[in-house]
């Protein structure tokens, strides 16, 4: 071997001598590099002292790295890190009030809805407590971004490189993947972590963070959103509670709905795929010494392109999907609170700030591509409030019951033609079967179905098209698709057809 041999080291090429480097790198030796080897990169134009500092920086980013070449654990570490700043925790004090706000909100809210309450009791936690909780989620919502940059990135540089060092581009193709992977998980942790300075409640975000049946506030941002509303704090933590609480009880009776909404943003995301051009601009010039312009280039969004088509129609059927979740949320907080003297007044202040977000919350966007903001939410909110005074709170929330009951994009935008049909299955009255039940109702009989182009065709004309996205929508079974889905039927679905 070359090491063998006393002479061999002054032989060796600075591309031999790089070379071992990042095999000393790969071992998990590069804070024991000698200052020797490194002072006989001056024949590449490398600076020694640059080069040290370099390695060991990715040293540390590659140990973290878990599958994919991504630094999940330093995205963690960055968020507590924001998170926890201030050293605060939560005092005996604030924990009271708020149980004792959770406790009259809970029965308030049994009394607006026929939604059971949650399994567990609610929780005061700290922004670091938040961010526990809920990193497993943004991991997942940001791992195909993170993907495809660090993919995105090897390729790019991989190309930038002469052809006499592709062996040595090749040999270091996971470092390189590293350095991308390691830069989007710090920046991930960097919006977690500040996000958790502008989140009053698990629910805030709109999307299922906590974990399923847990409901929290955090006491140190409450304080924070109520500071230029002159609400009474009680008022104002009997309005918050009630409404984690509402949100927190629809997701755990409607234990399909976490996964339907989680499903539709890690559809969108895996969509998201990396400007190539931008990035090979970006690395034609990149120095590894100075990552800042890649960090810059992240927070800026400016490696995503263009929503493509599908892109726009997959964004918006989340955000009419969150847009129906938060309606419901709404119109169901506004009748629990309709004692409080204020509860108009913080409602338009939520609505407000869930329509433009916080700083965190945007820069989310441009780190994902992803907007969570419910853009529909007055229209859906309306929607449920013509249900509910139309046929009352049980019926109403009797369309969460299954996924293929749930309103659709369409009944926001006709919330009468909803109404009709659960005022005419209220009184017995079955609605006349369209093209689908008929065509349904020949199959099962055995008779010769039409063509079968123009059942697909009916099919999605339906007022329910929108909803056949959802996969859980055909668990329901073929007793239930031969029956029409403008609504609930009183002796339900069998046992074995219900959704999990």
């Amino acid at each position: 071997m070359a090491g063998d041999d006393p002479n061999s080291g002054d032989e060796q090429s600075p591309e031999e001598e790089f070379q071992d480097l990042i095999r000393q790198l790969f071992g998990g030796g590069a804070g024991d590099i000698d200052p020797e080897q490194l002072s006989r990169l001056s024949g590449m134009n490398i600076d020694p002292a640059m080069m040290q500092a370099v390695m060991q920086q990715l040293q540390g980013a590659f140990s973290g790295a878990g599958e994919g070449g991504i630094a999940w654990d330093m995205a963690k570490r960055q968020a507590l890190h924001i998170a926890n700043q201030d050293g605060l925790g939560v005092t005996t004090g604030q924990r009271t009030d708020l149980d004792q706000a959770f406790a009259l909100a809970a029965l308030w809210l049994s009394e607006a809805t026929t939604i059971s309450e949650l399994a567990s009791p609610p929780q005061s936690i700290t922004r670091g407590a938040w961010v526990e909780a809920t990193l497993p989620v943004w991991q997942e919502l940001a791992e195909p971004v993170a993907t495809s940059i660090a993919d995105a990135l090897t390729t790019a540089l991989s190309e930038q490189a002469p052809d006499d060092m592709q062996g040595l581009v090749q040999g270091a193709g996971r470092l390189m993947r590293t350095v991308g992977g390691s830069l989007f998980a710090s920046q991930l942790g960097q919006v977690v972590g500040s996000l958790s300075k502008e989140v009053v409640s698990g629910g805030d975000v709109g999307i299922p963070l906590m974990p399923d049946g847990q409901a929290a506030i955090l006491p140190q941002n409450f304080a924070d959103f109520g500071r230029d509303l002159e609400v009474p704090e009680d008022q104002l933590a009997l309005y918050a509670a009630t409404r984690e609480l509402a949100h927190a009880r629809l997701f755990r009776h409607a234990r399909w709905l976490r996964l339907h909404v989680i499903s539709q943003v890690t559809d969108f995301a895996r969509g998201v795929h990396v400007d190539t051009g931008a990035l090979e601009e970006l690395a034609s010039r990149f120095d590894p010494s100075e990552p800042e312009e890649l960090r810059r280039a992240l927070e800026s969004g400016a490696l995503l392109p263009e929503r493509s088509e599908a892109q726009k129609a997959a964004l918006a059927r989340l955000e009419n999907l969150l847009a129906t979740i938060e309606g419901w949320v709404e119109v169901v907080t506004e009748d629990a609170t309709s004692r409080l003297p204020s509860a108009q007044r913080i409602a338009e202040a939520v609505r407000r700030r869930r329509a433009v977000g916080g700083p965190a919350e945007r820069a989310l966007g441009t780190l994902v591509g992803l907007e969570l903001r419910p853009r529909r939410m007055r229209e859906a909110a309306a929607m449920w409030r013509a249900v509910t005074d139309a046929v009352g709170p049980a019926a109403r929330d009797a369309l969460w019951d299954y996924p293929d009951l749930m309103p659709g994009a369409s009944d926001i935008d006709d919330p009468a033609a909803l109404v009709a049909r659960l005022e005419a299955r209220a009184r017995g009255e079955e609605p006349a079967p369209d093209e689908m039940d008929d065509a349904l109702a020949k199959l099962l009989a055995g008779e010769d179905a039409p063509n079968a182009d123009a059942v697909e065709d009916s099919a999605g004309e339906g007022s329910s098209g929108d909803r056949a996205d959802d996969a859980t929508t055909h668990e329901a079974g073929t007793d239930e698709a031969a029956k029409d889905d403008d609504g609930p039927h009183d002796d339900g679905p069998p046992e074995d057809h219900r959704p999990v």
